[in-house]
């Protein structure tokens, strides 16, 4: 199996919703200070690089990330790439060649090209697309961009509608290198009780 690592690279450039934590990592112990080991901590959002939402983010009734089922960031999974212009939503129709062949569906839209650079114009998804792959018995949608809604969206209609069909979301993975096709995904949260969110280490085999 060839492995595709799909994680954006996480560090203090790394960019993140306006108001938001920033990643910052600070050392408190240093071989080049004279200790005996490194050692380090972190300061970040649980939204930051590849993450998943856990539904606690957007339904007051939603689960934690420790709370879900890891079933669902792992298993079969089919990258279809959509080319549209900046700022506007997947729709059905524009997915209306390709056949859905899998419970995980990641979309390349290249509208968010470098992790380091925000930009408010990235393509996100509709609630009508979410209802569409919800009937094609899709468990997983993903996007590489840092979400399944418009940056400035408040009422958060597409996290709504994958609430609705119990789905699970993946954000801001990094697809620029990788082809349409059948993959096979591996991107688990971390078991942080209680939190909204969690980044992964996100990666899809192939068979060579």
């Amino acid at each position: 199996m060839k492995l595709i690592d799909i994680s954006p690279l996480i560090s203090s450039e790394t960019a993140i919703f306006p108001g938001d934590t920033p990643f910052q990592r600070a050392e408190s112990m240093n071989f080049d200070k004279g200790d005996h080991l490194e050692l380090s901590s972190i300061t970040t959002t649980v939204h930051i690089g590849a993450h998943a939402d856990a539904p606690s983010h957007y339904h007051t009734d939603g689960q934690s990330i420790d709370s879900r089922d890891l079933s669902y960031y792992y298993g079969p999974c089919q990258v279809i790439e959509v080319q549209l212009e900046p700022d506007l939503r997947i729709l059905p129709e524009h997915i209306q060649h390709h056949t859905i062949n899998s419970e995980r569906v990641l979309f390349k839209t290249n509208s968010f090209p470098d992790p380091n650079t925000w930009r408010d114009d990235f393509n996100s998804l509709s609630p009508e697309l979410i209802d569409f792959l919800a009937q094609k018995g899709v468990c997983l949608i993903g996007i590489d961009t840092p979400s399944v809604d418009p940056a400035n969206a408040k009422d958060l209609t597409s996290h709504k509608a994958i609430y609705k069909h119990n789905m699970a979301i993946l954000e801001g993975i990094f697809l620029e290198k990788v082809q349409e096709g059948i993959y096979t995904l591996m991107a688990f949260p971390l078991r942080i009780k209680n939190a909204d969110a969690s980044p992964v280490r996100a990666v899809l085999l192939k068979e060579k």
